[in-house]
């Protein structure tokens, strides 16, 4: 059988098996470059794109810059999500010039991934927001006055940071004008690392903390997290607020996450002020192993049991000298941080403060 020859005439015909297979071939982008979203603003993902190094020369040339492209989301990736810290290949208009539009169309394997589900006290659907990707470390950043302290906010974000795996500082601001030892004494038995900011004073501590990381901060408004990127960014620009004097409660001023490069190298990513961080997508099993002194106590538990109530087996491991009583204290709080516990406020009747 003679081969079809096509012509003008068959400009409608498209020649193999069909259109259908030829969907699930998807084009390898080899020449996608690199870029790293620091920001995200209704579907358009501002990502920062360095530059290719120039080969053999001899001259000795101020190196070039990197340059931000403004970039949407490709079709191919379906309901993949970008958010800010994510590493994305980018194909199109790269040039990074204003009113260009370059395209993702893939989003690198992350190291890790911070995530809240909704508020367990009003929405029980267990959906994760993912809050930035890539970070190696959280900053609980929290007032010790001005607004008061919230430990069940810190537990939970403990919580949120033991899932993702990411190593946690806690940040105490406004430390003139409360002391910060009674809610050191909360966290000590777990071991987490801390840095007491004093106003007008140096942040070269915290800076130690930063230098060469991606950290990501987080706290509940009016806290001064905006203050502090100000301070170690200097050209940041974020809005700062002040605290509601009648609720006791900030204002959010940080309307998206924001990725900042510091001066000393590394980055830090500044969150919007939260109010509420539900765990609803932590299994009590994340909890626990990050207590690993007392996981084999729980080999006498009942099945089911959830460490919080009468049966389980850790009191008696304590009491066998085991464990230290008071890290069998810290991990019930923050199982009961988990289920949604009421958190103890000052103004108990406000209901702005639950």
């Amino acid at each position: 059988m003679r081969k079809r020859e096509y012509d003008e005439d068959d400009v409608r015909v498209r020649p193999g098996k069909g259109s259908r297979p030829r969907t699930r071939i998807r084009p390898a982008h080899e020449d996608a470059v690199e870029g790293f979203v620091v920001a995200v603003d209704r579907g358009r993902y501002t990502t920062l794109v360095e530059p290719e190094r120039p080969k053999g020369s001899a001259q000795k040339r101020k190196p070039p810059q990197p340059r931000l492209v403004v970039a949407m989301k490709a079709r191919e990736l379906g309901r993949k999500g970008v958010v800010v810290g994510d590493r994305v290949a980018l194909v199109g208009d790269v040039s990074g010039r204003p009113d260009t539009l370059a395209r993702v169309v893939r989003v690198e394997p992350r190291t890790s991934m911070l995530r809240r589900s909704a508020d367990d006290t009003e929405d029980t659907d267990g959906i994760e927001r993912p809050i930035v990707a890539n970070a190696d470390q959280l900053v609980i950043v929290t007032a010790l006055a001005d607004p008061p302290p919230r430990p069940r906010m810190i537990d939970r974000i403990l919580v949120a940071a033991f899932d993702a795996e990411i190593d946690v500082l806690l940040c105490l601001t406004k430390s003139d004008l409360a002391p910060p030892g009674e809610l050191l004494s909360l966290y000590e038995p777990l071991g987490v690392p801390h840095v007491v900011v004093h106003k007008g004073g140096p942040l070269d501590e915290l800076c130690d903390h930063l230098t060469g990381r991606i950290s990501v901060m987080v706290g509940h408004s009016g806290v001064g997290k905006s203050t502090l990127v100000n301070a170690l960014v200097p050209d940041a620009n974020r809005a700062v607020s002040h605290v509601n004097a009648v609720t006791g409660r900030g204002r959010h001023t940080s309307t998206s996450a924001v990725a900042l490069e510091l001066p000393e190298g590394g980055w830090i990513i500044d969150t919007p002020g939260v109010r509420s961080f539900g765990l609803a997508h932590v299994s009590v099993e994340t909890v626990l192993a990050a207590f690993p002194d007392l996981v084999e106590g729980t080999v006498e538990c009942p099945k089911g049991c959830t460490h919080l109530g009468e049966g389980c087996a850790l009191d008696a491991w304590v009491a066998a000298g085991n464990a230290d009583h008071h890290r069998l204290e810290s991990l019930r709080r923050l199982l009961s941080s988990r289920e949604g516990t009421p958190e103890e406020s000052p103004h108990r009747d406000d209901p702005a403060n639950d």
